[in-house]
């Protein structure tokens, strides 16, 4: 406290004067005060003299009591609480407590204090007002309170904290006198509660005025509680209509799903009865059990009216769908109140405000905020004149556009003129305002109530400046490089803008910030949940959608729960204690000639987030997270532009370029200077970028004895396979190594009270940088991995599959724990599953909660792609893996197996064959005559796969875009024309078909799936291809021994089928075929996969003669410069289907829900190929006695008019200016004279690179800028045509919508049989296995078909009993573990015995002859095993045995049976043998293995050997001859060398045998010539597989164990199906 009283002025022109002329005084009694106290009154104008906290200031002249904050038991300062009680005596004037001050007042009135057990400290404690009711936001620090139920008469509360309930606040009834407890003064925020001053010092000056006053308590603003629930009363309603958003498209995606979905669990809640309308049937809100009652239809005026009227429901909400939604909102807002509907939430002019930017400027500078420089024009001539008060450079957009659609940035008039052309087709008006470039861009995400109440819950900043559309940024919340005061300033701007504009529910705010000033411009107010309210959602555990879908009905916030603690309530500010990053994922290699360059208008297709406690671990965390390839943040090897360029121009690699910077050796500042990113971010990565090249300095075995170096990396965000990376060893090496130094990561909850309040959420993240675990694991859940980051193939149905999943387990009585990283999804809602991990997807953390959990299971068939690529390595770390095995995943995925596969059971494919020069590939070509699919495995530009049509084709191709060679391999596919292509999914038990549904595309084969229309039932498949599709489809269920979902994609020609392809997990189409048929297919799977009674093939439960028809939604709008034509690389983004009478209503409904207007009088007709003219001849005639105005380009129009059908010319003209413009096609386009533009390209040769620009493509790209609707498929505009002719109206019925209901479970019965490929003559029956000489390829491949089968049957747990009643000797004269028990167990596998001789105590040992025990054994046994270390013995059993001998080992020379399964497991895991090269390594002279397995090689064709052996041990030279002769040598060496490595596929090593030495010093000279280890492996291929076939010495070291590509172990398995397989050939029948 002060010592001495002093006095502070105001400044004389604001000064406030009492009545007699004087300064207005406040007396301030200094027990601690805060200046900003002193500052919030000297600013408003009256003078402060500041007196000791003991100073008795009865005599001072003042005309208002001040008591100040400070610390301490307010009991001990009697002397300053007596001199407070004579001022409340006397009654001279106003008196103001705060903090320690409120608690003085309160003792000096006669009430307690009492200690509070934690003290409430905090920026963001919600405290209520008694007087009006609302909720403030308050900065708090204190110990003590008052108690309330100590309060003397006269006096009564005027805060409570709405927590807790304790007390904040007092005032006394009568007289002028109040304190708070809470600083209204915190500098530098929130500032929600400082006109609290204001109150008071009006107060004073109004007792000057009339001392009356000093009778009355103090007036407060804002009304009172009553008057407030009078104004703004509960919303009753029964029924409301929610506007879904459509089909996905890139800048409205999953985060529509998931805030819809909340939505609708709180109008439930609520006991509301909702109807929504949303065609995005891939989505979980459009699932039953949520919305009462779900429209597919479009989300468009026309039909929202149609469904309002037959509906007739009370309300609506435009606020949860998106841009869509709103759009309808506006369009319909006059006739709301004619249907009889009240909008809930935001009122619709608050969203015409925000969404018209000259308005929302008029608004903001209302209120002294400021916007951009900006100027609206409907024209490009008024943008010109607009610019001159602008200046260059200026941001164009579109008005009422979603995602920056149509935007970008204009340096000059060319560039500007060029934007507001393309921005005037999308929208009436184009906004021109100035660009900041390179500042900061802040958001926030704001909540207010119907009653005022308001509060930020989120802050995020984004990673770029200003300039890349924050949909295409890196977005981390909360903010790092604010200070608190620039946190403070836009938050308070926050509160005060939307209160302006009146917003009741949820709104995001972005600022521009310089960073060099404080100088900052509103950008943007998005009146609606919108993609970054999903974020913020996700990132603070604040269920913002939930929230504000309750704040529309008008309930307060501080009447709803804190769902994160259960006893705070919703008014609060989450506080977090974790980073989080977001980033998105961009798909721009899909698309021919998109631009990469990011900017103003978004092209990301989805995003991630990763949570951790520091920048470093989340964003190494999230770059993971948008592609398995990524390791983290490290240099990048993917061709860049020059790293300048790239910095400069961002584009979708821009922070690979920052990485590569770093490794040159750029500094933060030089960077900083192109990229202008925060310094701190780029020192963060510098940082990263040095800790890496650091960790180069070391192995794996440094780093045993330096755990604290792993706990560093690992704290940094570093994973397994990165630090593997660093120190050339293998992720599981790393992982073990971990494990053992106990590093492991930690488990957090998202807390987001920060400890204030125990936090009830399990909402789980996991981090190296905590301590101790915030969970326990009692529960053994069943973990689903869910999909992953949205991206071009692999999005929202895959989301439906893992909550339906979810859902099922949990409600037949599983826990559940959910792995997923995508802050867009329903899955990562933290109340679908019993714990949710918000985690990457991939083999680490995967294995890391597994362990953790102990979890019963690991189920990754409904999420897409990403957790199969990681099924077989979980598999093979000891994971049990629910549903179908993922051995036979791999079996379906790896083009070779799966082949062979269908060959066995056989079912037809198309031609296809691998190969590795131009040469080979023309020859196939030609052999199987074109056109053909060409999948090269190595591209250098241009989406990878293309239909190519003739040899010269082919050839440039092949240059222009990939590098063929054996490295390289090159797949090519008779590619099958007009043929129609049929999906069919199913779901299997144990191999057997229990469920299936088959759909047929609209497209011709040739379209990818993704991109087609489906029809569901199909209507013009004949029933004899549904039946051979139907047996195909056993078949190949049976051969995957398939449990769970799967689909078949087939071609059908001529009632010919083809298999395209399998994949065995759920696929794109399960929500589509589920709900058209009303038989939920992942329900029944996962009951089939945890075994649990389920009814097959239940009632189908749809209306009578609908049909289904799923339509693609395109994003070309979006990437500008693609070229907007389909073919076998997906383009679209999303999906929607309708319902109708016939597939023509279906389709139509369905295709207006991707924004296709239906043509009102002009159709363009382009149409290339004469096969297609004919075809669409009878359409463009009905086109023409619809009254349809044709226009068609030259060939086209001869045509047309050669069949009498009236049509205008247009064309393409070289030279615009002089030709006249009513044949200027382009204008025609520009000037939006056409509806609708059917561009039909003649086989468009492949996709060209960009350099080539055809007329075609230019006005293709014509159409989706000016937003024209544009077909390029001759199937989809035969359909459209009928469909057009068919329905100019179209009603709504029940087929349109489907209720919630639950359907009964009835159960099912099971069993299997194996196929007999035993029956048939070959060369095994009854013979003897005496050398590999004896065998061709096809008993090799008959051998290891009835392996793939004894597989099966193993897996099954089958014992079969095809060899029961049989015997077999095992006769062993060398030590043998692997050998003789393989073959005891396989003898035993298949229903027989074994008599096993041990020749160490047997008649040998009398001297007995070989010939003479084999004659014995012969008359127990029906076939003998033999081993002996003469070569000779061979002869021997081939002349003396009566019964087939199979051969063990015969001394050094051959061992067929160790050969045969070498050779299987090679198939199994590479796929195949052909054009492999192997490396033998070791003994090469004794390793009997090895002379048989060369033997074998010279079966397939490109096979390479390299020899590398010690100078004695070298390959026998009979056996060295025949790889010279077969052309298969490739090199010969004493040293394993790099060079050898780096060319291995499979790298046999073979144990150097002390037996074969003739004295112990010639073995010590060799015996560690080459050891195998991490080191070693370092200069291999990431595909490959090194084999031994044990017992191993030293030449294996254990850390390999460790790798993926060690098959030694699981060789031993195969080789169990291979003995199994030979000895049913050879004994059966």
């Amino acid at each position: 406290s002060i010592k001495e009283p002093k006095l502070y002025k105001p400044d004389d022109a604001t000064a406030l004067k009492h009545p007699s002329g004087r300064n207005l005084r406040i007396l301030c009694l200094d027990v601690g005060m805060k200046y900003n106290q002193l500052r919030c009154f000297v600013k408003r104008g009256v003078e402060v003299l500041v007196c000791p906290w003991d100073y008795d200031f009865s005599q001072e002249e003042y005309d208002g009591l001040f008591i100040s904050n400070g610390p301490g038991d307010p009991k001990v300062m009697d002397a300053t609480v007596k001199h407070i009680s004579a001022a409340l005596h006397k009654n001279n004037t106003p008196i103001f407590g705060i903090c320690l001050g409120h608690q003085l007042l309160a003792r000096a009135a006669g009430a307690q204090t009492t200690k509070l057990k934690f003290g409430n400290r905090g920026h963001n404690i919600p405290c209520t007002s008694m007087v009006t009711g609302k909720c403030h936001i308050t900065s708090q620090n204190h110990g003590y309170a008052v108690d309330a139920t100590t309060l003397p008469t006269g006096w009564q509360e005027l805060f409570i904290n709405a927590n807790d309930g304790s007390n904040e606040g007092i005032m006394h009834v009568d007289r002028p006198h109040f304190s708070v407890q809470f600083h209204p003064e915190s500098t530098p925020g929130p500032r929600d509660t400082e006109f609290l001053f204001d109150v008071f010092i009006q107060t004073v000056a109004k007792c000057t005025a009339d001392n009356t006053l000093l009778q009355k308590g103090v007036e407060f603003p804002g009304g009172t509680t009553e008057e407030n629930e009078r104004l703004h009363p509960r919303v009753d309603v029964k029924k409301v209509l929610v506007l879904g958003s459509g089909g996905l498209s890139i800048g409205q995606a999953g985060e529509f799903d998931y805030s819809g979905s909340q939505a609708i669990k709180a109008l439930k809640e609520e006991g509301i009865y909702t109807v929504l309308i949303n065609p995005n049937i891939a989505t979980i809100q459009t699932s039953k059990g949520l919305a009462d009652k779900v429209y597919f239809l479009p989300v468009n005026a026309e039909f929202v009216r149609k469904v309002i009227k037959y509906e007739q429901p009370d309300a609506i909400y435009c606020t949860f769908g998106g841009q869509t939604a709103l759009s309808v909102g506006i369009q319909l807002k006059d006739e709301f109140e004619a249907l009889g509907v009240k909008v809930l939430g935001t009122p619709i002019d608050t969203i015409i405000t925000t969404e018209d930017r000259e308005l929302f400027a008029r608004s903001m500078e209302s209120i002294g905020e400021k916007c951009a420089k900006s100027a609206s024009a409907s024209s490009v001539e008024e943008a010109l004149t607009a610019v001159k008060d602008i200046g260059y450079p200026v941001i164009v957009r579109a008005a009422y556009a979603l995602g920056g659609l149509g935007s970008g940035f204009a340096n000059n008039e060319a560039e500007l003129v060029d934007l507001c052309n393309k921005a005037l087709a999308a929208s009436p008006q184009v906004l021109v305002e100035r660009s900041m470039k390179g500042w900061k861009e802040i958001e926030y995400e704001v909540v207010r109530d119907a009653q005022d109440n308001c509060i930020t819950v989120c802050n995020m900043e984004n990673f770029d400046p200003l300039g890349i559309h924050t949909g295409d940024s890196i977005v981390v919340a909360p903010s790092q490089t604010l200070s608190d005061e620039d946190y403070n300033m836009l938050r308070t701007t926050a509160v005060n803008v939307i209160r302006h504009l009146g917003v009741v529910g949820e709104c995001n705010i972005q600022y521009a910030l310089n960073p060099f000033s404080r100088e900052y411009c509103i950008i943007e107010v998005n009146a609606r949940l919108s993609r970054s309210s999903a974020l913020a959602s996700k990132a603070t555990g604040y269920p913002l959608a939930f929230i504000a879908a309750k704040l529309g009905l008008g309930i307060p916030l501080k009447e709803i729960k804190n769902t994160v603690t259960k006893v705070t309530c919703a008014c609060f500010e989450p506080s977090l204690d974790y980073v989080v990053v977001k980033m998105p994922r961009w798909d721009l290699k899909k698309f021919t000639r998109v631009s990469t360059q990011l900017g103003s208008s978004m092209k990301s297709v989805g995003e991630v987030m990763s949570i951790g406690r520091t920048f470093e671990e989340a964003i190494q965390k999230a770059i993971r997270a948008i592609d398995f390839h990524n390791l983290g943040f490290s240099e990048s090897k993917t061709a860049l532009m020059s790293v300048d360029d790239e910095l400069q121009t961002p584009s979708d690699q821009r922070l690979f370029a920052i990485a590569n910077a770093m490794h040159a050796g750029y500094t933060v500042d030089r960077i900083w200077e192109l990229t202008k990113i925060d310094k701190w971010f780029l020192h963060k990565l510098k940082g990263l970028s040095n800790f890496a090249k650091d960790m180069t300095k070391f192995n794996a075995s440094d780093i045993v004895g330096r755990p604290d170096l792993l706990l560093r990396a690992k704290q940094l965000g570093f994973c397994d396979r990165q630090l593997a990376n660093f120190w050339a060893s293998n992720e599981l090496a790393v992982r073990r190594m971990r494990l053992e130094a106990g590093i492991t990561p930690l488990v957090k909850q998202i807390d987001t009270v920060a400890a204030e309040f125990p936090a009830f959420t399990n909402y789980l993240y996991l981090t190296y940088n905590a301590s101790e675990h915030d969970v326990s694991f009692e529960d053994r859940g069943v973990m689903v991995l869910g999909s992953g980051v949205y991206r071009i193939g692999s999005s929202v149905e895959f989301d439906w599959c893992s909550v339906r999943a979810i859902r099922t387990l949990r409600e037949s009585g599983f826990k559940t724990i959910m792995v997923n990283y995508n802050p867009e999804t329903v899955s990562t809602d933290y109340d679908e599953a019993d714990k949710l991990y918000f985690e990457n997807i991939n083999l680490e953390t995967v294995l890391d909660v597994y362990q953790m959990e102990n979890a019963s299971g690991v189920l990754g068939a409904m999420g897409g792609q990403t957790p199969n690529n990681i099924a077989l390595p979980l598999l093979r770390a000891g994971v049990k893996v629910l549903g179908t095995s993922p051995e036979m995943i791999d079996t379906a995925e790896n083009r070779y197996k799966f082949s062979r596969m269908l060959d066995r059971i056989g079912v037809d494919q198309p031609t296809w064959k691998e190969l590795t020069s131009f040469e080979e590939a023309k020859a196939f070509c030609q052999k199987v005559s074109y056109p053909v699919l060409v999948r090269p495995s190595y591209v250098l530009s241009g989406a990878a796969m293309n239909t190519v049509y003739s040899e010269a084709d082919l050839e440039s191709y092949l240059q222009q875009a990939a590098d063929v060679s054996p490295e390289h391999p090159v797949v090519i596919t008779k590619y099958i024309e007009n043929a129609k292509e049929i999906e069919m999914d199913a779901v299997a038990k144990d191999g057997r078909v229990v469920g299936h549904f088959i759909s047929e595309h609209v497209e011709n084969a040739g379209v990818h799936s993704g991109d087609a229309t489906l029809i569901l039932p199909p209507q013009d498949l004949e029933q004899a291809t549904i039946q051979r599709i139907e047996e195909a489809t056993r078949k190949i269920g049976a051969a995957l021994n398939v449990t769970g979902p799967f689909n078949i994609q087939f071609i059908a020609k001529d009632n010919d089928i083809k298999v395209i392809e399998c994949n065995v997990r759920a696929s794109r189409s399960f929500p589509f075929v589920s709900k058209v048929m009303g038989v939920d297919l992942i329900e029944m799977a996962t009951k089939a996969i945890m075994g649990l009674p389920f009814e097959e093939y239940p009632a189908i439960d749809r209306p009578a003669g609908g049909v289904g028809v799923k339509v693609p939604q395109f994003s070309f709008s979006r990437l500008s410069g693609a070229d907007p034509v389909l073919g076998v690389e997906m383009a679209s983004t999303g999906e929607v289907a309708s319902f109708g009478v016939d597939k023509y209503e279906a389709y139509l409904k369905a295709l207006m829900s991707t924004g296709f207007k239906v043509p009102k009088k002009n159709i363009l007709l382009s149409i290339g190929s004469y096969k297609d003219k004919r075809e669409m001849l009878p359409s463009v005639a009905k086109l023409s006695e619809m009254g349809y105005k044709l226009f068609a380009t030259a060939g086209t129009a001869d045509f047309l008019q050669e069949h009498d059908i009236p049509v205008q010319f247009l064309e393409v003209l070289a030279n615009e200016d002089d030709q006249k413009s009513e044949y200027s096609l382009t204008q025609h386009l520009a000037n939006n004279m056409i509806d609708l533009y059917i561009n039909l390209p003649s086989n468009n040769r492949y996709r060209r690179p960009a350099s080539y620009i055809s007329k075609g493509y230019q006005t293709r790209r014509m159409a989706v800028d000016y937003q024209i609707p544009l077909i390029t498929n001759v199937k989809n505009a035969k359909i459209l045509v009928e469909a057009i002719a068919r329905y100019r109206d179209m009603d709504i019925s029940e087929r349109d919508y489907q209720t919630s209901h639950t359907p009964l479970q009835l159960s099912g019965q099971l069993n299997f049989t194996l196929q007999d490929s035993l029956s048939r003559p070959h060369s095994f029956k009854k013979a003897h296995v005496l050398s590999v000489e004896q065998y061709t390829r096809a008993d090799l491949h008959l051998l290891f078909t009835v392996a793939e089968e004894m597989r099966l049957s193993v897996q099954r747990g089958n014992v079969m009993d095809i060899l029961k009643g049989r015997m077999l000797a095992t006769l062993f004269y060398e030590p043998s573990t692997r050998t003789s028990a393989s073959f005891e167990a396989a003898m035993k596998r298949l229903g027989g015995e074994v008599i096993s001789i041990a020749t160490q105590y047997s008649s040998v040992q009398k001297g007995e002859t070989l010939q003479d025990t084999l004659r014995t054994l012969a008359c127990y046994a029906d076939a003998i095993v033999l081993r002996h270390p003469d070569e000779n013995c061979v002869h021997v059993a081939k002349k003396y045995s009566p019964v087939p001998v199979v051969n063990a080992g015969n001394g050094s020379r051959e061992h067929p049976t160790q050969a045969f399964l070498d050779l299987f497991t090679v198939r199994e895991e590479l796929g195949t043998v052909q054009g492999l090269t192997f490396t033998f390594v070791g003994d090469l002279r004794y390793g009997r293995p090895v002379h048989s397995l060369v033997y074998l090689l010279r079966h397939y064709s490109g096979v390479k050997v390299q020899l590398v052996s010690p100078k004695g041990l070298e390959l026998p030279t009979d056996v060295r001859q025949q790889l010279v002769k077969a052309g298969q040598l490739l090199c010969e060496s004493e040293t394993l060398t790099p060079e050898i490595l780096g060319k291995t596929d499979v790298l046999y090593c073979t144990r150097v045998q002390k037996e074969r030495f003739t004295s112990e010093a010639e073995y010590e000279k060799v015996k560690g010539s080459y050891r195998i280890d991490n080191q070693t492996l370092k200069h291999t291929k990431s595909k490959m597989a090194i084999m031994h076939p044990l017992p191993r010495n030293e030449e294996v070291a254990e850390e390999v164990d460790f790798d993926q590509r060690a098959a030694y172990f699981r060789q031993m398995r195969y080789g169990l199906y291979c003995r199994m397989a030979l000895l049913a050939l050879v004994m059966s029948g």
